[in-house]
């Protein structure tokens, strides 16, 4: 018997087939519209670690954080004055903990690989980043609501992933060939996310998205 399938963000049973491509298969949830890859497609840790070492993102690289600027410029604009923050999923250059560490807030840093310390999860913070790391998670609905239980009332969370749009895009979108990449977020999924847990939700251009905790 085929064993039952669960959307790794919301546990809904039966997705949908959404797209199929060489490598592997791709299924979309029912009630909160994750598309996601089914686990006999992920890579195992050592894989997965070995992809993230081609990753030349240097703290001082000017490029990247041009990049990262994006999401810590609408972030500092509602920070209060040396609010204290999580920078999870950092990678091995911290440059977006940086930026905000040059802005006059403290950082604590998390990554599965290169800052792997668990206590950061006991603390709490007025805000949380997550630049491009959501669509590397497996359950992001574990880790996502792990990271809300860590934000104080009227904190904020700030992401940073490409979005679905619809089928037709997904099919030429290089964003799904990373084969670290294994949860697609839309701004449908977003919207139900933030429902779900009495959230502010704003989008800022096409890859920011900033949620607010209700005080």
């Amino acid at each position: 018997m085929k064993a039952q399938i669960h959307c790794p963000l919301c546990g809904d049973a039966a997705p949908r087939d959404y797209y199929r491509d060489r490598r592997r298969d791709y299924l979309q949830c029912n009630t909160c519209e994750l598309v996601f890859v089914p686990l006999q497609y992920h890579l195992d840790a050592s894989a997965e670690k070995a992809e993230y070492d081609l990753h030349e993102n240097a703290v001082d690289d000017p490029g990247y954080r041009r990049f990262l600027v994006r999401l810590a410029d609408p972030l500092l604009q509602r920070l209060a004055v040396s609010s204290n923050g999580l920078d999870f999923g950092c990678g091995p250059g911290p440059a977006l903990a940086a930026i905000l560490s040059e802005a006059g807030h403290s950082m604590s840093l998390y990554d599965l690989y290169y800052y792997p310390d668990q206590s950061v999860f006991s603390e709490q913070y007025d805000f949380i980043c997550a630049t491009e790391v959501v669509e590397h998670l497996a359950v992001p609905g574990d880790e996502l609501a792990r990271l809300w239980k860590c934000l104080r009332p009227g904190g904020v969370l700030g992401v940073m992933t490409k979005l679905v749009r619809d089928v037709d895009a997904f099919a030429g979108w290089h964003y799904k060939n990373d084969p670290t990449h294994v949860a697609f977020f839309s701004v449908t999924t977003w919207q139900w996310w933030a429902a779900r847990c009495d959230a502010s939700l704003e989008f800022q251009g096409d890859d920011v998205i900033l949620l607010e905790k209700q005080r």
